[in-house]
């Protein structure tokens, strides 16, 4: 009885090791995922939860791309359930800033940006995570960034719209004055 006491701890203590420092990558990806800090959370301690109870099955090193595939089943049921009716969160309104842009994304699109934007994984670990090809993680990618910089773009325009200032002496052009060519 002791002995499977000890190891226990011991797998507790690698699963810590080894998880612990991808928290803020799997928090940050919550919060794009689930839009509300609490929701995050609570979706970062399942992960956690799952991870931990399969920390015996996992191979290799590379364990972030493992919790965040985790993290987004985990995601997907919760938005699931809210779908179904129980908490449909409201329509957000368009704002200039970046998370916000992100946010306003179709899922699919939102989820590759912000694993290689904001969590920095390579093209192949997202492509782990969300269980596509790694050509499709490409073109997704590609999407979302134009969607953002035109998303940007518009919003820019709309906050840029100044008058055009008036000319004295009622002129339409501005005169330019040139020097004379010898």
């Amino acid at each position: 009885m002791m002995r499977s006491a000890k190891a226990g701890n011991k797998t507790a203590q690698q699963f810590r090791d080894a998880a612990l420092p991808c928290l803020d990558a799997a928090y940050a990806f919550a919060q794009v995922l689930m839009r509300t800090e609490a929701d995050a959370e609570q979706a970062v301690q399942e992960c956690y939860r799952r991870a931990l109870r399969r920390f015996d099955g996992l191979r290799g090193p590379a364990i972030r791309p493992w919790l965040l595939a985790i993290l987004k089943a985990v995601c997907l049921e919760k938005l699931g359930q809210e779908l179904a009716g129980e908490n449909v969160a409201p329509e957000r309104r368009d704002s200039a800033t970046i998370r916000q842009l992100v946010a306003d994304l179709p899922a699919p699109l939102r989820e590759v940006i912000a694993l290689r934007e904001m969590i920095d994984l390579s093209y192949k670990e997202i492509a782990e995570v969300t269980g596509i090809p790694v050509t499709t993680v490409m073109s997704r990618i590609a999407e979302a960034r134009a969607m953002l910089l035109a998303a940007r773009r518009a919003a820019n325009k709309t906050t840029q719209t100044l008058p055009e200032p008036r000319l004295a002496g009622g002129a339409s052009k501005p005169a330019v004055y040139r020097a004379k060519a010898c």
